[in-house]
């Protein structure tokens, strides 16, 4: 008997298909995360008809509003920050009737009454199936209650119910997970209360981008790359995470958390993993994080000495960002005159593998730097002998640059001869960029990560075991600078951070690459 070829209309179906009929409830609602990126991205997921039929979305929060009030902000917040314009008047009007409010104190267990009452109606009327997935867009210190009242109000489906067919709950829960790594297990002990790990979703917005997950597919879909992807020809990486901006009004958060917990332990971490991790034996979302969790495991702990040969911190002063003056840290509202808080910082990583043994990863992130700019370079080894002498030093390092913000992308830098009768060395890049390609309209983060949350798809999304392998590596360093007496160097805003960055670099003869 013949197979038939595959029809190549079905390629893609499992990938595009829609989620599963449910509720999505934010805790939070009226906050600004709700309005600038949560309602936008349902929206536009309704936009691409990758919602389901039986879609309902009830935000909570402690401000009363009428429900004509709520979907005039949600309105009016997709309508400002959606990537898609204008709204579809059609659309949205059928969009609105699925949205629903209740009002109440998160601590209060008569707003779960109330919560639970207004389920049972959504099941009825939009056909949700009795599918549960709450979104925790509230601060830390309200998760606890919140799954409590959750537990006691009998608002969580048992795991194995969903396994023999059941409705199903789950839980999606922003960052931070925890202050250090303490808290991050007493957390995470608390959501496993009421909570199976398999319910639990851990979103770190940065692996939702698109260059992230196509980290995955460059590396391990194409035979070119994966054989020279290791210590025989890799000299160095470099992750640099930048903003520009500065606190933003966020003085009192900064002050309690700094760039380290910000951006180093979680964004930065999981760029690191993905680029060090050997390939999974699936794509299966346990098998990714597995991969993952061995890198955390592999990195090399440091101690007070090496701390302080291997990380540097600092804090931005007055400077000049795009032309524009801008105030040094200390000079923003609710920030300490005196503070030691670090909005930079640089770290020498080592990780104590066979595929990355004795490769130095060069991680840095911090704000008001020159530009935004999140990059992963892979600088391969030189040349083992020059052919080529020349006054400018002769042949450049190739360097492979994945650009995850702005401009996604992937870049190949090497040297070519200028055209002549002279031997004229000149670097050159091939340069993909996913807007030229594909298009500029491609989905942000949070519309994946929400689509594959109600698709049951935690390939994504950070597991316990990462959360806390991720803190583990960053304690010592935080705990260190507690003891030390100087204050974080400064750096004027607008550079690329304090000297003693490139300093770290320059006493093992390299440089940071200018993204």
């Amino acid at each position: 008997m013949t197979t038939p070829a595959p029809n190549p209309l079905r390629r893609g179906l499992i990938e595009d298909r829609t989620g599963d009929p449910c509720a999505l409830v934010i805790f939070g609602a009226s906050g600004d995360l709700t309005r600038r990126k949560l309602m936008p991205a349902i929206y536009n997921l309704a936009l691409s008809r990758s919602l389901p039929s039986g879609f309902a979305t009830v935000g909570v929060a402690r401000r009363a509003k009428t429900h004509a009030q709520f979907c005039a902000e949600m309105k009016e917040g997709v309508a400002q920050f959606s990537r898609r314009k204008p709204i579809d008047p059609a659309l949205w009007s059928d969009f609105e009737r699925g949205i629903g409010y209740v009002q109440g104190s998160f601590d209060d267990p008569s707003t779960y009454q109330k919560l639970a009452a207004h389920l049972d109606e959504v099941d009825k009327e939009r056909g949700t199936r009795r599918n549960r997935l709450y979104y925790l867009a509230v601060p830390p210190a309200e998760f606890a209650t919140i799954v409590a009242n959750l537990r006691e109000a009998n608002l969580v489906a048992d795991a194995a119910a969903e396994r023999s067919g059941g409705p199903w709950t789950r839980i999606i829960i922003e960052k931070p997970f925890g202050d250090d790594l303490q808290s991050s297990r007493e957390l995470n002990d608390c959501i496993a209360s009421a909570f199976a790990e398999s319910q639990v979703f851990r979103i770190d917005h940065y692996l939702g981008k698109e260059t992230v997950q196509n980290l995955l597919v460059f590396r391990f879909a194409n035979s070119l790359f994966e054989p020279t992807w290791n210590r025989e020809h890799v000299d160095n990486v470099q992750i640099t995470v930048a903003e520009d901006i500065g606190v933003e009004g966020r003085g009192k958060f900064y002050e309690q958390i700094g760039v380290t917990k910000d951006i180093v332990e979680n964004h930065l971490m999981q760029l690191l993993c993905l680029t060090a991790m050997e390939p999974p034996i699936s794509l299966s979302a346990d098998a990714v994080r597995d991969e993952k969790v061995k890198v955390l495991r592999s990195l090399r702990r440091m101690e007070a000495s090496t701390i302080r040969e291997n990380v540097v911190r600092g804090q931005y002063g007055r400077g000049f960002v795009r032309g524009e003056e801008v105030p040094a840290y200390r000079e923003e509202p609710d920030v300490a005159k005196d503070s030691r808080v670090e909005t930079y910082v640089a770290m020498k990583v080592l990780i104590d593998n066979w595929r990355w043994g004795g490769v130095p990863f060069y991680v840095r992130a911090g704000k008001r730097l020159p530009r935004k700019v999140t990059e992963i370079a892979i600088q391969f080894k030189q040349v083992p002998h020059n052919l080529f002498a020349a006054p400018d030093g002769g042949v450049s390092p190739n360097v492979l640059a994945v650009r995850v913000q702005p401009d996604e992308g992937i870049a190949l830098r090497f040297t070519t001869k200028e055209p002549g009768n002279a031997t004229v060395l000149r670097d050159v890049a091939m340069d993909f960029r996913y807007g030229s390609a594909f298009g500029s309209n491609t989905p942000e983060a949070y519309e994946r990560l929400l689509l594959d949350a109600m698709r049951g798809d935690a390939t994504l999304f950070t597991r316990r075991d990462e959360v806390e392998e991720q803190w583990a590596f960053i304690d010592p360093v935080i705990d260190a600078w507690r003891d030390q007496a100087a204050p974080p160097p400064i750096y004027p805003a607008g550079t690329w951070g304090p000297e003693q960055a490139d300093d770290l670099l320059a006493r093992d003869g390299r440089r940071w690459r200018r993204p």
